[in-house]
């Protein structure tokens, strides 16, 4: 009875041709995105200059007189509440969540599982911590106010409340 025994060094040669051959494939990929990261990087720093002019040229209207109108886009930041400010700056997520704050029975503040309530939303873990991010940012810009640790309000309310 005769055994035959593979080659060793055959299996190993077979192996290595697999091995450079996913070599080969893996560096054409890490090519094109590397040069896929390199247009991106270049497309963001063209956009971030771009935000900086339109943003100077704003400021400049503003600091004339003017008045911003000009409505948000979602996924756009939240700009400080300014004295002439206007609702209508901000993206449209944040302008529904001003306007819950706003109503009547959010007089004594309102939790971010109440705010979904008055939009409307399910209070999915992702939604939840999606509305607290966003009302914590229109409390730090002014917008809204934290009146108690988690419990928020309207700026507009609290200060016609503090001024009455």
């Amino acid at each position: 009875m005769e055994v035959v025994v593979p080659s060793v060094l055959g299996m190993l040669e077979a192996r290595e041709k697999k091995v450079r051959e996913e070599v080969a494939r893996l560096r054409e990929e890490a090519d094109r995105v590397q040069a896929a990261l390199v247009a991106a990087e270049g497309a963001l720093v063209k956009l971030a200059a771009a935000r900086e002019t339109v943003a100077e040229v704003l400021g400049e209207q503003a600091g004339q007189g003017g008045v911003l109108t000009r409505s948000a886009v979602a996924g756009s930041t939240v700009p400080h509440r300014g004295e002439n400010a206007v609702a209508q700056v901000l993206a449209p997520e944040y302008q529904q969540i001003l306007r819950v704050l706003a109503a009547p029975e959010a007089a004594g503040g309102m939790r971010v599982k109440q705010i979904l309530a008055g939009l409307g939303w399910e209070a999915t873990p992702t939604r939840v911590e999606g509305v607290r991010s966003r009302v914590k940012r229109l409390a730090a810009r002014g917008w809204a106010t934290e009146v108690a640790p988690n419990v928020f309000a309207s700026a507009m309310t609290t200060a016609s409340a503090a001024a009455g």
